[in-house]
């Protein structure tokens, strides 16, 4: 982890409370995501944490409480000025385009931009992240394995050259090698200059990488902490992680 890299919050989030309909899905919580920083978001299945990242991306909306980007509310904006603003989603369940190539998606993905030369770059950089997609990049991306669908949708919200990039359960339903080329990746993309609020079930692996970490419970931020620290901590395990 390079720490040294943290700095000033890129991303506040105050005191949100998020309903679908009459249920509280997030209930009071508060977090920030440093520039330059791996922040992990973990907890069990229905915690909150998707529910989270939607709301940020601007898919729903708090019914009270504050969200800030580089110091502009965001709160009740809609998701594709969030987009615009230099916030990146790469959803749970992948949400590509089947029926479109490889490069399709990735075109798709920088529908905000206009910088032609700055969006062939980006497209050059994401295939050297993942060489699977180069080799790809004409293939229907439904007709991908999962963990190449993965890829594709990490590499998708990438195109629309994000300073925050959130990342909703990269690893779900791979194989033990492919969760470690996505973390791997995951901290080259941090590297590259881009902040990382990461979603995970797999509290551990996402400890490894992060540099701060927040552990929901039923819609509530129960813990929170240096990852390092939390990961080293038995009875966090224990009560947590699933240690």
């Amino acid at each position: 982890m390079s720490q040294g890299a943290v700095g000033e919050p890129l991303l506040q989030v105050d005191d949100i409370s998020v309903y679908y309909g009459n249920i509280a899905a997030v209930k009071g919580l508060s977090m920030s995501v440093p520039q330059g920083a791996i922040v992990t978001l973990i907890g069990s299945n229905g915690a909150g944490k998707s529910t989270t990242l939607r709301t940020i991306s601007g898919l729903l909306h708090p019914k009270s409480g504050r969200i800030t980007f580089e110091g502009k509310e965001i709160s009740r904006s809609p998701g594709h000025e969030v987009v615009g603003m230099g916030i990146a989603h790469s959803p749970e369940g992948r949400r590509i385009f089947p029926r479109m190539t490889v490069d399709e998606n990735l075109e798709l993905g920088a529908f905000t931009r206009d910088d032609k030369e700055g969006i062939a770059a980006d497209r050059d950089h994401v295939l050297e992240l993942f060489p699977r997609l180069a080799e790809r990049i004409n293939q229907k991306a439904g007709t991908m394995s999962g963990g190449e669908q993965q890829m594709l949708a990490v590499a998708r919200a990438m195109m629309a050259k994000p300073r925050l990039l959130l990342l909703d359960e990269p690893s779900m339903g791979l194989a033990p090698v492919l969760v470690d080329l996505i973390f791997d990746t995951i901290e080259k993309i941090r590297e590259s200059g881009v902040t990382i609020l990461l979603v995970e079930q797999n509290a551990l692996a996402a400890l490894r990488v992060a540099d701060y970490a927040y552990v929901m419970e039923s819609g509530f931020l129960k813990l929170q902490g240096p990852a390092r620290e939390l990961a080293e901590d038995d009875e966090v395990v224990r009560a947590y992680l699933g240690g």
